[in-house]
């Protein structure tokens, strides 16, 4: 059936019945040893799935515009499966451009599906957080985040600026968002403000050495250890030197 007469759920099947049929049962079996929490997989390889995906997103647009795009997406991701949340991230990977306000708030409704850190870092690091790079103002989103009680939307809001500060932007909400995680206990969110520090290191060492030597104290070990990972050794051991 061409896919001009077909609805975005049809299509968003189709894709879900490739990805069954496409996929390891063996590399499925190997997926789990990566996740504490249950995960479905389909079992394939994450370049096998991107070019898949580029594919199709091609078979799309020749017939439909970029909203049936995103609904198909919205499709993907409202599902259980891990390869088909990646598939929906993949269908719209590097199109930041064309997306406004209500792709945003899409997206971000769909941090209430999450079900582990792999669909979680493909939304937030992949989508989300191109978009926040590219306007500003969607920053304000993360220290909402950062009070919520889902540790998904907590690591949301440390991941969401990694693609900001690595174009030197947002060191006043990065402090802001830190100060608020410091005390947070939940590992996932701890590794996520590592992860958003240790880049903030990385591009803009000047500001980040001295707030790190500020909050070494209170911060958890792993966050720290984590934020001082591509630093000069002798800084590194300078901002570790003090135990909790």
């Amino acid at each position: 059936m061409p896919l001009s007469h077909i609805m975005p759920s049809e299509v968003a099947a189709q894709i879900r019945r490739a990805l069954r049929e496409g996929g390891s049962a063996e590399h499925a079996a190997g997926v789990q040893w990566f996740f504490k929490e249950e995960i479905k997989s389909h079992g394939w390889y994450t370049a096998d799935l991107r070019r898949a995906m580029r594919r199709r997103r091609r078979d799309i647009l020749r017939e439909h515009d970029f909203d049936f795009l995103v609904r198909v997406a919205d499709e993907l991701f409202s599902r259980s499966v891990l390869e088909e949340k990646v598939a929906a991230v993949f269908l719209l990977e590097q199109l930041h451009r064309q997306c406004g306000n209500r792709e945003f708030r899409l997206f971000e409704s769909w941090l209430d599906r999450i079900s582990s850190w792999a669909d979680h870092d493909a939304l937030v690091h992949d989508l989300i957080a191109p978009m926040i790079a590219a306007e500003p103002e969607r920053a304000k989103a993360v220290l909402r985040w950062a009070r919520s009680k889902d540790r998904w939307h907590r690591r949301a809001a440390s991941v969401a600026l990694i693609r900001g500060t690595r174009a030197r932007k947002f060191f006043p909400q990065i402090v802001k968002l830190s100060n608020l995680l410091l005390t947070d206990e939940d590992d996932m969110v701890q590794k996520g403000l590592g992860w958003l520090l240790r880049e903030t290191a990385k591009f803009d060492a000047k500001r980040t050495v001295p707030y790190l030597m500020k909050i070494r104290e209170r911060v958890p070990r792993l966050v720290l250890r984590t934020a001082c990972e591509t630093l000069p050794a002798a800084v590194k051991n300078r901002i570790l030197a003090v135990e909790k």
